[in-house]
């Protein structure tokens, strides 16, 4: 029947393309999403690869349509406790966390401009701080105000942020309540985090103030991230003259991640375009095992290879460190193509971190690495990075194909 509910647990850009196909063809979806927002990591990129264009354009696309679906439900800061029956029969729970923000919401920003109380900004990756009164990012959806519980703890200051609402959307009562959705088939689609260097003792990534990630250099290089888009040293906020990028920083290591994310490549030679069209008189050295560009993304790489201030060595980073006083960063290594020790400083060090599965509270197959396995027990179809490491076009292929076999088996 096309009544039957598919539950779409994960809101990134494999969820929501299972979510609109299923929709599409007549289904009733429950698309469940563990941030206030949906469009998951690919939200948080200043650029895609090869062509160097916004993700704004595609999401805004996908965002139309879910507002146009009525049998799409769509449910934020909600994640699955549990999950019962099987295939054509499952009763899953639900807990939903309170936002503290009513669908009256208008988003003009009064509440914000009450809020004086200040949090990390998650979205940043924790570079700068945000009013507690927030509205995840300037493109979110579902386009609406968060209240963060630091504030809402503050009796006083939640006052005088409701009052400030003249459209009475702030609930201040609102409470964390758990729902129980009935589906006939569940697509898994809880995407990714990124791999957190701080465990790989030789990289000092919570010593170096200068050591960054890639996934933070993305929002550097964005116009709405903590610098306004200027990339900058963190240590001092002046723009970096020498910028070098580690790749397979804790992959293809059997202490950490022992597979390759198959697009940390492609993202550091992306970001490296970042770096030289904004500053142009920088320099670039890119340190690696291997460059894996696969298919018709190798155009991508050899472009990069025609910058004369772009240096690409092979070598795997044996040590970093930095000057407490000056913020310069040295890094040691071997050069194994010419057979010598290599050494080298820089301005800004960015670690090419690899995917790492977020995988749901409930039992799931996985492989040795945490990946969700195909190989389910009916009716549960997993979707995205949580299957394997991807670019955003397999992804979003990848939830096509999890809707289509869910509507087989919601039959």
């Amino acid at each position: 029947m096309a009544d039957k509910n598919i539950l779409v647990v994960g809101g990134g850009m494999a969820g929501i393309s299972a979510a609109i196909e299923a929709a599409e063809t007549g289904h009733n979806v429950t698309l469940v999403e563990r941030n206030p927002y949906l469009g998951g990591r690919v939200t948080q990129l200043y650029r895609y690869f090869p062509k160097l264009c916004p993700p704004s354009c595609g999401l805004e696309i996908n965002y139309k349509r879910l507002k146009k679906n009525p049998r799409v439900r769509v449910l934020t800061q909600a994640e699955v406790a549990s999950v019962s029956g099987t295939k054509g029969a499952f009763k899953v729970e639900v807990e939903l966390q309170p936002r503290y923000v009513n669908e009256k919401c208008t988003c003009c920003g009064k509440c914000a401009e009450a809020c004086t109380v200040e949090v990390d900004n998650p979205f940043n990756y924790n570079m700068n701080k945000m009013k507690a009164a927030y509205l995840p990012h300037p493109a979110a959806y579902p386009e609406r105000y968060v209240l963060h519980p630091d504030l809402v703890a503050n009796a006083a200051e939640a006052k005088k942020v409701a009052d400030a609402c003249e459209y009475r959307a702030v609930d201040l009562d609102e409470k964390k309540r758990t729902e129980t959705i009935e589906a006939a088939a569940i697509i898994w689609a809880t995407g990714w985090d990124p791999f957190d260097p701080k465990d790989v003792e030789y990289y000092r990534f919570n010593q170096n103030r200068n050591v960054i990630t890639n996934v933070m250099m993305e929002r550097l290089a964005d116009p709405d991230g903590p610098t306004g888009g200027k990339i900058l040293r963190p240590s001092d906020g002046q723009p970096p003259k020498r910028v070098v990028f580690v790749q397979c920083a804790g992959s293809r290591d059997e202490h950490h991640l022992g597979y390759c994310s198959g697009v940390c490549c492609l993202a550091s030679l992306k970001q490296a375009t970042y770096v030289r069209e904004q500053l142009p008189e920088s320099e670039v050295t890119i340190c690696y095992i291997d460059i894996r560009t696969p298919d018709r993304l190798e155009d991508f790489y050899t472009n990069v290879q025609k910058d004369e201030k772009v240096t690409f060595i092979k070598s795997k980073i044996a040590d970093i460190s930095e000057d407490a006083e000056t913020g310069e960063v040295a890094l040691n290594g071997e050069d194994t193509l010419g057979g010598k020790r290599f050494d080298t400083t820089a301005d800004l060090v960015v670690l090419a971190t690899g995917i790492v599965p977020s995988r749901p509270a409930v039992e799931l197959k996985t492989d040795n690495y945490g990946f969700l396995l195909s190989d389910q027990d009916a009716g549960h179809l997993p979707a995205g990075c949580v299957t394997k490491p991807e670019e955003v076009s397999s992804v979003v292929q990848d939830g096509t194909a999890a809707a289509l076999r869910a509507i087989v088996q919601a039959r």
